[in-house]
């Protein structure tokens, strides 16, 4: 591997930035050799699992300042490793980024989009099962499926504008999701749905929400239980009688 001394100078920055309390990386160089490299390992469709581990591998040996910069390292797109690991359905790929510890999932790119929400705009049929085995592995790891991009659409609204059924059905199971939010038209992703024309995914939606409606109104109607006066509690001595 060329670059170990690259990355020792990288590492030499970000060491001082921190100390400096600072942003702003000077080795402008280095910082471009080693992005270079990283993405050309990474970010491939092709991308190698083994050579992707290498890499993070001796990042780490360098320090572990280094491997969270490089692992969130992001291109003129502000896409991450992760982003077209995810794109790819480089099942493997991802499983190591998260292996590392230090990966940002959440973490958009310049248009908004987070790992998660790319899922939905896969559009090889020969990607799409590892795209979603991808999708499934993110939100066990804690990807927020709430998280809007510029437009306010969240990974829900982008399966359901979509058509992705066993996507919407896959993040309505999760307990955090929200498919009340809208986006900044006003839409929520049941309307987004239905614009879009996905019936199915409209009438999958619409019924989860009349679920959730009905468990809040039901929950809000539930009397409260009376308080017992403290003179009817039992004796503590009570519990213990013997028979």
């Amino acid at each position: 591997m060329h670059s170990v001394r690259c990355f020792k100078v990288l590492n030499d920055s970000l060491q001082k930035s921190q100390t400096n309390q600072s942003k702003n990386l000077k080795n402008h160089n280095a910082i471009n050799i080693v992005e270079q490299e990283w993405f050309k390992i990474s970010s491939l469709n092709t991308a190698n699992p083994l050579d992707v581990e290498d890499y993070l591998d001796a990042f780490e040996d360098v320090s572990s300042v280094l491997l969270q910069y490089v692992v969130n390292m992001t291109d003129e797109s502000g896409n991450t490793a992760m982003h077209y690991a995810v794109s790819h359905g480089n099942f493997d790929v991802v499983s190591i980024l998260l292996d590392s510890k230090v990966c940002d999932i959440n973490k958009p790119n310049k248009a908004g989009y987070t790992s998660v929400m790319l899922v939905s705009l896969v559009k090889s049929k020969a990607t799409w099962p590892n795209c979603f085995n991808c999708m499934k592995m993110l939100l066990e790891a804690g990807a927020d499926i709430n998280i809007q991009d510029e437009d306010g659409s969240t990974a829900l609204m982008c399966a359901a504008e979509h058509g992705h059924i066993d996507i919407v059905k896959h993040f309505l199971s999760q307990p955090d999701c929200d498919s009340s939010i809208t986006d900044v038209d006003g839409r929520t992703a049941l309307k987004i749905a239905i614009e879009a024309g996905h019936r199915h995914v409209g009438v999958l939606l619409y019924a989860y929400q009349r679920n959730i409606q009905g468990l809040h109104d039901k929950k809000k109607s539930k009397p409260a239980s009376p308080k017992t006066p403290s003179s009817a509690l039992p004796l503590r001595s009570s519990y213990f009688t013997t028979k």
